[in-house]
């Protein structure tokens, strides 16, 4: 809060500095607000009331923490996206589309601060992990997994105001493609608007599909490193007593290149969409009636929804699910080694891909795909 202050300050500073209207500064308000809105709200989700019932709900079982995790990840989408949705609606009045930037750049304007928030997070679990393996005793643990959920939290705040910031970013560009084609969305004309909702539809499916790439990428690669620790635990007996050391180096070269073979097919995806549909429905559609830019400007906005939607429930519920075994493990619900902490487990696992993978690649998957398509804007 104290950042998005010096932003604010410093934006209507400027703006009285070089005389330029007001309105200008209050566009960036209204993006530095909707920031701080969007980073509260997270919080709560992840490190509220809603994590203490999650962690209760696994008492009954694995099947109730993990329903009970969907639903509060459900319902962290709602706020944000109306405040997203106010944030918008604000800055455009104020000085139009490029008061829809200026939001977003108020959003980002405490970037500083948010990218130590984000960062925060890996640091404490990794504190953690290394205190672990020192077997520094259980007073140390305590202490690491304590930071680790302040960090589970910050890390979900620092997503939220990413995503934020993403979706009017991504909005600008494009409208600026839909300005660059020149295309005009009649309502009363069907005719005009076919492709423009094929496109929307074709584009509401592109997150899932991209969610489904990174889902199935890191469960690839997690079952080959159990593949290859079973293999050493059965070559190795000694491995499990301490007196042969692990080949660790083989582990790391599998996850690295799972990593990087995995995500050539969500960066195909990215950058082939807009020229797929662009292209493609200009060959399909009818002679001058613009119908690859209009498909993919409904293909760009559908994208954007499902991407903004996406994102900020796979986040939330990862970090919720977390916070939950974490809040499990400082012995409530029964404590460590008790069925609730069973389940807590099951549903930190299922919300790692969530919130670490697929969630935060849903920005750079909308934003790349705009960014494609105002490239190729001149040639539809």
């Amino acid at each position: 809060i104290g950042a998005a202050a010096l932003f604010i300050i410093a934006a209507f500073g400027v703006t009285s500095f070089f005389e330029l209207s007001a309105k200008l500064g209050v566009a960036v308000l209204c993006g530095s607000i909707g920031g701080v809105i969007i980073g509260l709200i997270t919080e709560h989700y992840t490190g509220g009331k809603p994590v203490r019932t999650i962690a209760s709900q696994g008492e009954t079982g694995v099947a109730t923490l993990v329903i009970c995790g969907l639903s509060v990840g459900l319902q962290s989408v709602v706020l944000p996206i109306l405040t997203i949705a106010a944030t918008l609606y604000g800055s455009y009045e104020c000085a139009g589309l490029y008061g829809v930037g200026l939001a977003a750049i108020g959003m980002l304007g405490t970037v500083g601060i948010t990218m130590a928030i984000d960062a925060y997070g890996p640091i404490a679990d990794n504190a953690g992990g290394i205190a672990e393996m020192a077997e520094m005793g259980d007073e140390t643990r305590e202490i690491t997994d304590s930071l680790d959920v302040v960090g589970n939290t910050t890390a979900a705040i620092g997503k939220g105001f990413a995503i934020g910031a993403a979706g009017l970013a991504a909005l600008a560009l494009i409208t600026a493609f839909i300005q660059k084609t020149g295309i005009s969305l009649d309502l009363a004309s069907p005719d005009s608007l076919r492709y423009f909702f094929v496109g929307l539809l074709i584009g509401g499916a592109v997150p899932f599909f991209n969610g489904s790439l990174t889902m199935d990428a890191v469960g690839k690669a997690a079952g080959s490193m159990i593949e290859e620790i079973r293999r050493q635990f059965k070559a190795e007996p000694g491995i499990l007593k301490g007196t042969v050391e692990p080949d660790s180096n083989r582990c790391i070269d599998i996850a690295t290149k799972a990593a990087t073979k995995s995500m050539i097919g969500p960066a195909l995806l990215a950058v082939g969409t807009p020229i797929v549909v662009g292209f493609g429905f200009n060959f399909i559609g009818a002679e001058g009636a613009q119908a690859g830019a209009k498909t993919l400007a409904g293909c760009l906005i559908g994208a954007l929804l499902g991407c903004v939607l996406l994102a900020l429930f796979m986040s939330n519920a990862g970090g919720a699910w977390d916070n939950a075994k974490k809040h499990v493990e400082d012995g409530n619900n029964g404590g460590k080694g008790s069925d609730t902490h069973s389940a807590s487990v099951v549903g930190d696992t299922v919300g790692d891909p969530l919130k670490d993978t697929s969630g935060p690649s849903m920005n750079i998957l909308i934003n790349v795909m705009a960014i494609v398509s105002l490239v190729i804007a001149g040639l539809l």
